[in-house]
């Protein structure tokens, strides 16, 4: 086992991917997912591996330009819209930003299914399911080399305003802000999705850009970090469509969508809620 990497990431779950990213892969568990009738390994508790090799994995450092410096343009807009977010402390906008930081899964699972139109749990749509949970580690994993280079100072560091998640504050102050992950995760989801459903592509591209505005709701980025792990994210997309076993597990998981839509399986939130949510970011 190689050197574990120095910093964390904003959740538990983002942390274990990150000290994996640095880790020899060669001892995995083994982890049953009986609903799908696939075994799949676990790199940490509760993570799944996604479909990409280690020697395929993104050098994100490579394509993403440096943070913004202190004086420059960038981070003159990057800090007007941090102002314009903070007045949503407390707002349906700030819940739904809370919900949107939960990377745990069956609960992130359900991200996209108002969008999608159909559930998406483990029950319901075992397929679909698998295909979000393993691309997670894909996802994730892709923002690594670069937010570790720059190591960039998160927005309530600068402007000491709370956040929406303050069990993991001291986590996050010891983690870079650029590229985000959580950005470059539902980004890529909802590319993913939008292929699989491109009916629905529309709602569920809003939802995935949404997803990332919801960690600068959140006070814990800055708009910059967003733009940049959509980047990681189409990139590490990109990459997944020339793996195999990932193109077979799409075809999978849209037979599902098709199958609940046949069904008539309806997603289990209050859709509407979360559309007026999402209309207060323009």
């Amino acid at each position: 086992m190689t050197r574990l990497f120095r910093t964390t990431l904003p959740t538990l779950l983002l942390a274990g991917l990150a000290a994996f990213s640095s880790m020899d892969t060669r001892s995995e568990a083994t982890a049953a997912v009986p609903a799908s009738g696939e075994q799949v390994p676990e790199i940490m508790p509760g993570i799944l591996q996604g479909y990409l090799p280690k020697e395929d994995w993104l050098d994100s450092k490579a394509f993403v330009p440096p943070a913004p410096g202190k004086s420059s343009a960038r981070q003159m807009l990057d800090t007007a819209w941090s102002e314009k977010m903070l007045p949503l402390r407390g707002s349906a906008r700030w819940d739904l930003a809370i919900r949107d930081a939960d990377l745990a899964f069956p609960a992130a699972a359900s991200t996209f299914s108002c969008a999608l139109g159909v559930p998406v749990t483990e029950a319901d749509t075992p397929a679909l399911y698998m295909l979000v949970r393993r691309t997670l580690a894909d996802l994730g994993l892709a923002t690594y080399s670069a937010k570790n280079a720059y190591q960039r100072e998160r927005p309530f560091m600068v402007n000491g305003a709370p956040v929406c998640t303050p069990d993991e504050e001291d986590k996050l102050r010891k983690d870079g802000s650029y590229p985000s992950g959580h950005t470059a995760i539902g980004w890529g989801w909802a590319l993913i999705l939008s292929e699989l459903a491109p009916d629905r592509a529309e709602a569920i591209l809003a939802r995935g850009r949404g997803f990332g505005e919801s960690r600068t709701v959140c006070n814990v980025h800055w708009y910059s970090d967003v733009v940049a792990g959509r980047v990681v994210g189409s990139a590490a997309v990109a990459r997944l469509q020339a793996n195999e076993a990932f193109l077979a597990a799409k075809e999978a998981a849209r037979a599902d969508i098709e199958r609940a839509r046949r069904n008539g399986l309806t997603p289990q939130h209050d859709c509407a809620a979360e559309v007026r949510a999402l209309a207060t970011v323009d």
